[in-house]
C-alpha cells in the first residue's frame, strides 16, 4: 500500500457495506464465529445509524466501530454478552438509553500501525459527547491471558497490564485510549477460550454529560493547535531529521492537538551534509536540499495519519517541472491527502542567493477542524493576501517563518497580529532558533512563537493566546474556539469585516491565466 494513493474516509455504515463488512469480520473474529448474520447488521444500522461508524480507503472498507445504546444501570454493572443478543441475533439496542456500548472494532490487517482504532474511538467519544450520553461501556476480551493463566489470576492479569508489565492487544490499546477498567467480568464470553471467559467492564466517561438537558450539538468548535519552535541543529542525516520531526508530532498528537505547525525551512540543516567548500555554491546548496522534499513530504503525510494530526509542514524547497525553485509549505491532512501553498512574495536575499520564484497561487483549505489559510513569512507583511483569504471565511492562519534578528522577527510579529484583527481570525506564528554557524546562510536565528487572536472581550486582553519563551525549543499548545470567531465577527465592539466601505473599494485576485494560453492579455482591432 502505498501512501500516495491513501485516501480516508470516516463515515457511518450502510446496508450496502455488509458484503465488505463480512469479508472484515469473517478475518478479524475467525476464532469466534467470524461475522454476524446480514439481518443483524441491517436491524443495528437501521436502529442507532449514528453508531456505526467506518473507515474506509478509496471505497475499501478497512476499519469499523459498531456500538448500540444501553441503559448505564443495566450495564454498568456484572452482565453478559449474551445480555445485549435477544432472538434470532438480533442485537438489543435501547434508543432511550443514557449511554453507548462498544460492540466491536476491527481493523483490517495491512491499516494496522496507522493508529485506525484510535481514530474510532475519538469518533465514538464525539459522538457520546454530542448526544449528551452518559458514558461509553465495553466488555474488553483479554486474549492474552491463557498464556499467564496458570501463574496469575485474572484480576492480577488485569494489574500487571495496567503497570505495562504485560502487553494485551485489546486491554492495553483500551486503557491508552482513557478507559478505565470498573469490574471483572465472569463468563462474559464462555466461547472465547483465548480470555477463558473473563473479560473486562471498561467505562469511559463522557464529563461534559448533563442530566437535566439533552441538547444534540454536534458542530466542532473547539480546535486545538500545536506549534514547533523549531531548533536548527547539525544533523549527521536525512533519518536524524525525521526522528526529530516524528518526536514533536507523537508529543504534539498525545496532547489531542488538530495541527502541528513547523516553522519556514526547517530541515535547512541538511545542507550541512555537503561540506563547507560545497556549500560556498550557495544555488547548488539550496537544490542539494530540494534533493530531500518528496521524502520529507511522504513521511510527514505518514506521520499526519499514524498519528491523526493535520500537519503543516513549515516550508520546504520545491523544484518545478519547469526547473524553477519555489519555497512551499505542504499542508499534510489527517486523512492522506496533502495540499500545498508556494510563498508569493520573496525576500531579497532568496531571491539573490537563492534563485527562489514567488508562486501564483493562494487558497484557503477545507480541514476538519476549520478553514485555514497558510502565508509563510514575508507574505504576512502584505495585508491584501490575508484580506483575499478572510473574504473565504477563513478560521485560522499559518504562518511558518524564519528571521534571524529581532527586528525582522518582529516585522512578521506586528504584521501577523494585525492581520488577526483586521480579519477578525486566529493566527499561528512559528519559527525556529539556534545558531549553526558551520552552515553557510544558517548561522543566526531568532523567533518567538505565537498565537493571536481577534482583539475583543472574549479573547485575551492583549490579543495574545500562546507565545514561547524567545529563542529556545519548545512545544506551544493553544486551544481555539471557532464559535467566538462567528460571535465577533456579527456582535463584536468592533465589525472589521462587515463595515468595509465596499462601495468604494473592493479587493481582487487578478487572472493570470493568459499567461498560459487562457487569453492573449491584448486587444485586437
Amino acid at each position: 500500500m502505498s501512501l500516495d494513493d491513501l485516501h480516508l474516509n470516516l463515515r457511518n455504515l450502510t446496508p450496502d457495506d455488509y458484503p465488505q463488512l463480512k469479508t472484515l469480520m469473517d478475518a478479524v473474529y475467525d476464532d469466534l464465529g467470524g461475522a454476524w448474520p446480514e439481518h443483524t447488521m441491517e436491524r443495528l444500522i437501521e436502529e442507532f445509524p449514528d453508531g456505526q461508524i467506518g473507515i474506509e480507503d478509496d471505497g475499501r472498507l478497512v476499519g469499523v466501530a459498531l456500538t448500540v445504546r444501553v441503559d448505564y444501570d443495566d450495564f454498568s454493572n456484572p452482565h453478559q454478552y449474551d445480555d445485549l443478543i435477544g432472538q434470532r441475533e438480533i442485537i438489543l439496542n435501547d434508543a432511550e438509553g443514557d449511554a453507548m456500548y462498544g460492540l466491536d472494532v476491527l481493523i483490517h490487517p495491512a491499516y494496522r500501525g496507522y493508529r485506525l482504532g484510535r481514530r474510532l474511538y475519538e469518533a465514538r467519544k464525539e459522538l457520546c459527547r454530542s448526544m449528551n450520553l452518559r458514558a461509553i461501556l465495553a466488555g474488553g476480551r483479554i486474549p492474552q491471558y491463557h498464556q499467564y493463566a496458570d501463574e496469575l489470576s485474572p484480576t492480577e492479569y488485569i494489574d500487571k497490564v495496567a503497570r505495562k508489565e504485560i502487553h494485551d492487544p485489546i486491554l492495553s490499546f483500551q486503557l491508552a485510549n482513557d478507559f478505565q477498567v470498573k469490574r471483572l467480568l465472569r463468563k462474559y464470553l464462555p466461547e472465547d477460550e483465548k480470555s477463558q471467559g473473563y473479560a473486562t467492564l471498561l467505562e469511559w466517561n463522557n464529563i461534559l454529560f448533563e442530566p437535566a438537558e439533552r441538547v444534540l450539538e454536534t458542530r466542532r468548535t473547539q480546535v486545538r493547535v500545536g506549534a514547533v519552535q523549531w531548533q536548527m541543529r547539525e544533523f549527521a542525516s536525512v533519518e536524524a531529521v525525521l526522528q526529530q520531526v516524528e518526536y514533536f508530532v507523537d508529543a504534539l498528537a498525545d496532547y489531542q492537538s488538530d495541527f502541528a505547525v513547523f516553522p519556514e525551512l526547517f530541515n535547512a540543516p541538511l545542507m550541512g551534509l555537503q561540506d563547507r567548500a560545497a556549500q560556498q555554491d550557495q544555488l547548488a546548496a539550496i537544490r542539494f536540499l530540494a534533493g530531500f522534499t518528496e521524502r520529507f513530504k511522504t513521511e510527514l503525510s505518514r506521520m499526519a495519519v499514524s498519528y491523526n494530526i493535520n500537519i503543516v509542514a513549515g516550508s520546504m524547497i520545491e523544484v518545478a517541472e519547469d526547473d524553477h525553485l519555489y519555497n512551499v509549505a505542504y499542508l499534510c491532512h489527517r486523512d492522506g491527502t496533502v495540499e500545498r501553498q508556494a510563498k508569493l512574495h520573496i525576500t531579497p536575499q532568496e531571491r539573490r542567493d537563492w534563485v527562489i520564484e514567488g508562486g501564483e497561487e493562494l487558497q484557503v483549505f477545507e480541514t476538519d477542524a476549520g478553514r485555514v489559510g497558510i502565508q509563510i513569512c514575508y507574505d504576512v507583511e502584505f495585508p491584501e493576501l490575508s484580506r483575499l483569504l478572510a473574504d473565504q471565511d477563513m478560521d485560522i492562519l499559518f504562518v511558518p517563518f524564519w528571521t534571524d534578528t529581532k527586528n525582522g522577527y518582529l516585522r512578521v510579529r506586528h504584521c501577523a497580529q494585525a492581520r488577526a484583527i483586521e480579519n477578525e481570525c486566529y493566527v499561528v506564528l512559528c519559527g525556529s532558533v539556534g545558531n549553526v554557524p558551520s552552515i553557510e546562510n544558517l548561522d543566526v536565528q531568532y523567533a518567538q512563537s505565537s498565537v493571536f487572536s481577534p482583539s475583543d472581550f472574549s479573547f485575551p486582553h492583549d490579543a495574545v493566546l500562546a507565545e514561547t519563551t524567545p529563542n529556545t525549543e519548545m512545544i506551544m499548545f493553544s486551544d481555539l474556539d471557532l464559535n467566538r470567531l462567528k460571535v465577533v465577527r456579527n456582535e463584536g465592539s468592533v465589525t472589521n469585516l462587515k463595515d468595509r466601505r465596499q462601495d468604494l473599494f473592493d479587493l481582487r485576485w487578478r487572472d493570470w491565466s493568459w499567461k498560459s494560453g487562457g487569453r492573449t492579455g491584448v486587444e485586437e482591432g
